[in-house]
Order: C-alpha cells, then sequence, then structure tokens
C-alpha cells in the first residue's frame, strides 16, 4: 500500500495512504540497518510503501526517490544527519531582524544547502510591526543584499496580516517549507494560512528576546486552497551536512559568478593570489556578511569545529 507520510513524531510517522486512509507507522527493523547516515531515515513529504498488521498499526518498507529535501547536521550527533522535509516546491525561511535576531550566518546556510539539494527559498522577513525606525532600515538593507543576490524577498506582519496575501498566492497547490528559528512567528503565520491548525504560539523570552520552541514535531497541513504547508520545529543551528569545501562556493549564487574570473580553477577562495572572490568582497560586489558565511561552512568538515550556534 502506498502512502504519503504526513507527520513525524520521532518513532511514528502519520501516513496517509493513496486511498484516504490515516494510518500510524513504524520504519521496518532492517531498513534501518542500509547505511543511511540520518536520525530520521524517512521523513515528512516521503512517499512510502507500508504493510498494514493485524492491530491496524502501518510497517513502512520503502521509500519514494525523492526529488529533493532539506538536510542538516544532527546537533546531538554531528556525524548523522537529520531531514527536515522532502519532495518540495519551495521553502519559506521566516526571518526576523529583532525580537529576536536571526543571523545572517544562518539565513546563508540554510540558503546554501538549499542550493545544494535544489530546493527554491523565498525569505519572509516577519514582525515588520515592532520594528524601530533603525531597526526597519536595517531589515530593508537586508532585504536589498538578498534581492541583489537573487532571493525573492517579503516584509510583512503575521500578527498585523500585513503582507500576507502574495504569499498565500504563492502556497496554493505548492508543498511548502515554513522553517526558522524559535520565536519568529511561523505558528502564528500557519494559523493564519490555515486557522484551522491551532497551532499553539508561546511569547518570546523576555531575558533572552529568544523565542521558545511550540511546535516539536514535523507535520503537513493541508491548506484550503489546494496544497500542503509543512509545519516544523524552530531550528536553532544548521550545520552543513556531506558538502566537499570545494562545492560550497557554488551554492552561494554570487560567489560563484565572481569565481569563474579566479586565476586558478580550484581556488578556495581563501588565500589564494588572482583570487576574484576576495576582490569582490573589497569592491563590495559581494558582501561581507555572505562571504564570512562561507568561510564559516568551511570549516564544517573538521567535526571538532561543529558549533550548533552556526
Amino acid at each position: 500500500m502506498h502512502g504519503l507520510v504526513i507527520k513525524n513524531t520521532g518513532f511514528w510517522y502519520t501516513v496517509l495512504t493513496d486511498e484516504g486512509q490515516t494510518v500510524e507507522s513504524k520504519v521496518k527493523g532492517k531498513f534501518r540497518l542500509k547505511g543511511i547516515r540520518s536520525t530520521n531515515p524517512v521523513a515528512v513529504g516521503d512517499g512510502v510503501e507500508i504493510i498494514i498488521n493485524e492491530e491496524g498499526q502501518g510497517l513502512i518498507t520503502a521509500i519514494d526517490d525523492r526529488k529533493n529535501y532539506i538536510i542538516r547536521r544532527a546537533t546531538n550527533l554531528s556525524k548523522q544527519s537529520s531531514i527536515i522535509a522532502c519532495n518540495l516546491d519551495q521553502a519559506f525561511l521566516v526571518v526576523t531582524v529583532a525580537h529576536p535576531e536571526t543571523s545572517t550566518t544562518f539565513i546563508d546556510r540554510f540558503l546554501a544547502s538549499s542550493e545544494a539539494y535544489s530546493v527554491p527559498v523565498v525569505l519572509v522577513f516577519n514582525k515588520t510591526d515592532l520594528l524601530d525606525a533603525d531597526e526597519r532600515h536595517y531589515q530593508d538593507m537586508m532585504v536589498n543584499l538578498y534581492e541583489t543576490v537573487g532571493y525573492q524577498c517579503f516584509q510583512i506582519s503575521a500578527e498585523t496580516g500585513e503582507g500576507i496575501e502574495p504569499l498565500r498566492e504563492m502556497l496554493k497547490d505548492k508543498v511548502t517549507l515554513l522553517s526558522g528559528n524559535s520565536g519568529v512567528g511561523k505558528s502564528t503565520l500557519l494559523n493564519l494560512f490555515v486557522p484551522s491548525a491551532d497551532a499553539r504560539v508561546a511569547d518570546i523570552s523576555d531575558a533572552h528576546d529568544t523565542g521558545m520552541h511550540t511546535t516539536t514535531f514535523s507535520e503537513m497541513v493541508r491548506l484550503p486552497e489546494g496544497g500542503w504547508l509543512i509545519d516544523t520545529p524552530g531550528i536553532k543551528g544548521f550545520g552543513s551536512f556531506d558538502m566537499e569545501p570545494e562545492e560550497i562556493g557554488s551554492y552561494f549564487k554570487e560567489i560563484f559568478k565572481f569565481s569563474k574570473n579566479c586565476r586558478f580553477s580550484n581556488c578556495t577562495h581563501t588565500h589564494e593570489p588572482g583570487c576574484a572572490v576576495r576582490k569582490a568582497v573589497e569592491e563590495h560586489y559581494i558582501a561581507e556578511s555572505r562571504y564570512n558565511s562561507y568561510l564559516s561552512m568551511l570549516q564544517d568538515k573538521d567535526e571538532n569545529k561543529y558549533r550548533e550556534a552556526y
């Protein structure tokens, strides 16, 4: 029997069968031994084959080929990966420049990983209604930076509904991942798009101006106008996984563009003479924040240097 994984609570997976039945399922034992270096060999968005036992529980026996996925290094075991979601049409990365602040390093790591696995990303700058003049100016600069690189950006307020309608149009008939740090307003946004979802919303911690986890598992929610929205727990860090240092530059659009003019074809853009990328950074054609994010990802191969805050 074939179905779609619409919820993952750790050990159990909710599978929506092609016939419209939901079956609580587990992964077949030996299936875990196929060398998949992941904390979750099956992820939300996966197409799977299941068999149902006498108790009505499902056993996942096979996974369909994936067209793409978002993956990061697992924070509990850095040698393993954590697949966030599969078979996506797009991802909405929800970020905030304040209350709490999303770091550019986190944004750039998410974008680079999405480039690596062919997932289009839209940047959604939330909580615009809470920004003072300086913060609003900084947000405008951020939007200008990422639009110049080639990413679509929206400035919204999930609380007031400002700027929501264009996003709603983009969701129609698509499978969309909703991701970001804790506290950026993903649950509030989900409740706007799917009122019946009734996602729990928590206040920001006053002590540290940081978000508190309200979503504890990944789940696909059907959109009223067609399509699916994948709600995920807030991500604190985003360590890249299974990327060779020489590949990373190609996942930064502007670095890849300028790298074609480097003197050496295997230039790492760190110390080599005739490096067009470092020249572009010096001349402000490449943002220093983006270049620093690239340098931080070069260090990920050394697992001792991995830090969860990325």
